[in-house]
C-alpha cells in the first residue's frame, strides 16, 4: 500500500518538480515559441497530471490494496452501492485537488503564468477529469489484483504523462501518435485547461466530450465489474 510519502511525492511533489522544470527549461520541446507561451502550454498541462496523480494512480493503488485487506469488504453488507463507492471517492478525491490546485497555481504564477482564457470555466474540466480519472482507477482496481494494479496503475501514468497530452500537446506530436493521443482522457483534461487556463486551443467542446466518454465507460465498469474484495 502507498505510504503517506508516496502519495505525496505522487500528487504534489512530481507535479511540482514538472512545472519548474519545463517551465524554466527548454530540455522537452512542449511547443511555444517564447518562455512566455511555453510556460501557458506547461502549467495547465502539469495541473492535469496532478488530477490524474490524485484521481486516478493514487485512488487505484488505494483501492487495490483496501480490496486485498478486506478494508472495505464490510462496505458491500451495507446499502453502499458501487455508484456510491464511486461518489464518496470522487468526493475525498476534489478535497486532496483544491490543495494540488492552489499550490500549482501559486508556483504557475511565481514563475511568470499568466491566465487569459475564462478560467471559470477550467472548474468544469478539473470535476469531468476528476470524475473520469476516480471512475477509471477505480474500474482498474476493482478487477485485479492488488500488485498488477500497483504495476498497471504506474504504467499507464507514465503513458498518459509521455504520450497522453499531458506534457506535449497532441498538436506537436506526430500525426499517427497525436490521433492516438487526443482520444486520451489526459489530453482531453489538458486540452481544456490550456484553453480555459490560458487561452490556447479552439474545441473545448470535444475535450469536454472525451471527458464524459471516459466517464461513462469507466462509471459502467465499476457498476458491472467492480468487486468488494479480491
Amino acid at each position: 500500500m502507498m505510504s503517506n510519502g508516496e502519495q505525496i511525492l505522487l500528487t504534489m511533489i512530481i507535479p511540482v518538480v514538472l512545472l519548474l522544470g519545463l517551465s524554466l527549461t527548454s530540455f522537452v520541446n512542449v511547443g511555444g515559441d517564447t518562455q512566455a507561451e511555453r510556460i501557458d502550454l506547461v502549467v495547465p498541462g502539469v495541473i492535469a497530471l496532478a488530477i490524474m496523480s490524485s484521481a486516478f494512480t493514487a485512488q487505484a493503488i488505494a483501492t487495490g490494496f483496501d480490496r486485498r485487506s478486506e478494508a472495505i469488504k464490510f462496505l458491500g453488507t451495507t446499502p453502499l452501492s458501487r455508484t456510491g463507492l464511486l461518489t464518496a471517492k470522487i468526493a475525498a478525491v476534489s478535497v486532496i485537488q483544491v490543495v494540488q490546485l492552489i499550490v500549482l497555481a501559486a508556483i504557475g504564477l511565481l514563475v511568470g503564468w499568466r491566465p487569459e482564457g475564462p478560467w471559470p470555466l477550467a472548474l468544469l474540466y478539473v470535476i469531468l477529469g476528476t470524475a473520469a480519472f476516480t471512475a477509471l482507477g477505480l474500474a482498474l482496481a476493482g478487477v485485479l489484483r492488488a500488485e498488477i494494479t500497483l504495476a498497471a496503475a504506474n504504467a499507464l501514468y507514465l503513458l498518459m504523462l509521455l504520450a497522453g497530452g499531458i506534457v506535449i500537446p497532441p498538436s506537436e506530436l506526430p500525426g499517427p501518435l497525436a490521433a492516438v493521443s487526443s482520444a486520451f482522457p489526459s489530453a482531453g483534461l489538458a486540452d481544456g485547461l490550456r484553453l480555459t487556463l490560458s487561452g490556447i486551443g479552439s474545441d473545448g467542446v470535444l475535450a469536454a466530450l472525451i471527458l464524459l466518454l471516459w466517464t461513462g465507460v469507466g462509471a459502467l465498469l465499476v457498476r458491472r465489474t467492480f468487486r468488494w474484495t479480491s
